[in-house]
């Protein structure tokens, strides 16, 4: 979710983020959200270690890159970083070549293979998901025998990225107050030329590599990673959006699939709008859990019952719609910004309580803390920069990984069915065709269920009330993939292994270190 809607419609770009509680803390001193700087991190490399890759029957213009070396030096508090070639281009290997970077930790105790891993998004860092947070990642089991592996697909971050702004125009793209009523002729034009504006800058910026960042290039490289790092089939962790990387992976490639395991489960089968509709309601769900907890204590800054609590929030949202609360650097608090502020503490039951900060500043006439919640949310830091591309390679992928249609009738139309289904958060996601329908480049992506016929045994994992990827996703890919088996946990937030509890845990665990399929219908 953004301020403006020329953007792609929120899925779940934030949804890696799994140490949000720590990077909330800020918010009780009420001050800007950071995430860490860029730092000098490379070690000297005063050890190269190679890889053997794996022998693979690909075609002559491909064994290049099946057959490459990664030379791994010693980076960031003992890890070790590469980096990889890939084709620009899959279909045309000669046209060029995109750079992906790579960490692991290498296994802890008896080594029996990699584990690549993707955080969601599209567009989060895998690199730093691994370099920084591996203890997120995956559990001491897991960092016993595997080398848990880390990598920015092609256009995020070190690997070959998407550009298009500098943060000054960032700024203006993502916290811009679109002038007009919502829906209307001129707020839709407006919204257009932003959007042109903004994919223009891209194409200029990023160049050839802009129309190949999509999720089945990505899925080929993940192939072309596991042979790089030497293992026959691959092992993967996938989040949120890795989920649907991990699946599209299972279904070009089958037979080298080893133990996949997607967490917080988008369905491959979905549309744009089925996407938007099932999140609107996730995210409307868990500020009602948030409500109904927050009822119960006396310093909740509600009163009354639970609907009429959300009331006061869609009073809130339309009050700043109207008249944006201008924050102490000059931006202006509108709905969107406020949606975004709302929906990041709704990714994690345990930072609920910075809910109660956003609502009561907000009540009071500050935007200060919702514009902390809502940078933390886009990566820009208290100095004005932003400290990854997450955004404009997020828009970038989606553009390319389904269609959009934003004819205003059709566009009116949805929007009365997302406020009907969530009636406070469903306005703030409509209208969001029109950046993707206006980007310099066709999507490709071909939406359907995959069912990954002959592949080995893949376990999904769905929440019960995980707002961002609704349990009903989990659920239908499960089904959809011709050997997928469900796990269930029933709870709050947004994924569940390594955050939940020890049943997911331990049967995660059991899955990929053993390969023991959980029961049919196993919930934790």
């Amino acid at each position: 979710m953004t301020t403006r809607p020329g953007r792609a419609p929120e899925r779940d770009q934030a949804a890696w983020r799994r140490t949000a509680r720590t990077a909330l803390v800020a918010v009780a001193a009420v001050v800007a959200l950071t995430l860490s700087g860029c730092v000098t991190w490379f070690l000297p490399a005063k050890t190269v270690t190679t890889s053997t890759p794996a022998p693979d029957a690909v075609s002559a213009e491909l064994q290049p890159y099946y057959s490459q070396v990664l030379h791994w030096t010693n980076c960031s508090g003992g890890k070790q970083c590469a980096t990889a070639k890939a084709p620009l281009d899959w279909d045309h290997p000669g046209k060029g070549d995109v750079e992906l970077a790579l960490i692991r930790q290498q296994a802890k105790g008896t080594k029996q293979g990699s584990l690549l891993t993707n955080p969601g998004g599209p567009g989060a860092s895998g690199f730093d998901f691994v370099k920084d947070s591996v203890d997120f990642v995956a559990d001491r089991t897991l960092q016993e025998h595997f080398d848990i592996v880390g990598f920015d697909p092609r256009g995020v971050g070190r690997s070959t990225a998407v550009k298009c702004y500098d943060a000054e125009q960032m700024d203006q793209y993502l916290y811009g107050i679109t002038p007009g009523e919502r829906g209307s002729d001129q707020w839709i034009a407006e919204n257009t030329t932003i959007a042109k504006d903004f994919g223009e800058a891209c194409k200029k910026n990023t160049g050839a590599p802009l129309p190949k960042v999509d999720t089945v290039s990505a899925a080929r490289d993940l192939d072309l990673l596991r042979a790089t790092l030497g293992d026959t089939k691959l092992n993967y962790l996938g989040y949120s959006y890795g989920t649907y990387l991990g699946a599209v992976y299972a279904g070009l490639y089958p037979g080298k699939t080893g133990r996949l395991v997607l967490d917080g489960a988008l369905d491959p089968a979905a549309t744009n709008f089925d996407v938007t509709e099932v999140q609107a309601k996730g995210f409307e769900s868990a500020l009602r859990a948030y409500l109904t907890d927050c009822l119960t204590r006396k310093d909740c800054p509600f009163s009354g019952t639970v609907d009429e609590a959300m009331g006061t929030v869609g009073q809130l949202l339309a009050a700043v719609e109207k008249s944006p609360i201008r924050n102490s650097d000059g931006r202006e608090l509108g709905a969107n910004t406020l949606v975004t502020a709302i929906i990041t503490p709704l990714y994690d039951a345990t930072a609920w309580s910075y809910l109660d900060k956003l609502f009561e500043s907000v009540m009071k006439g500050s935007a200060s803390v919702a514009f902390s919640l809502a940078d933390t949310y886009n990566n820009r830091q208290a100095d004005g920069t932003y400290s990854d591309n997450s955004t404009e390679a997020f828009v970038a992928i989606n553009c390319l990984d389904y269609t959009y249609d934003a004819d205003p009738a059709l566009m009116r139309q949805q929007a009365a069915e997302l406020a009907k289904a969530a009636p406070v958060i469903g306005p703030y996601m409509a209208y969001g065709d029109i950046g993707c329908a206006n980007w310099p480049y066709k999507a490709t992506g071909q939406r359907g269920p995959i069912s990954a016929d002959g592949s080995a045994p893949i376990l999904v994992v769905g929440t019960t009330n995980d707002p961002a990827t609704p349990y009903v996703w989990a659920k239908n890919l499960a089904s959809e993939l011709q050997n997928g088996h469900l796990l269930t946990y029933k709870g709050e937030g947004h994924t569940a292994y390594n955050k939940s509890n020890s049943c997911v845990n331990d049967t995660v665990d059991e899955y990929l270190v053993k390969g023991t399929v959980p029961a049919e219908g196993k919930t934790c």
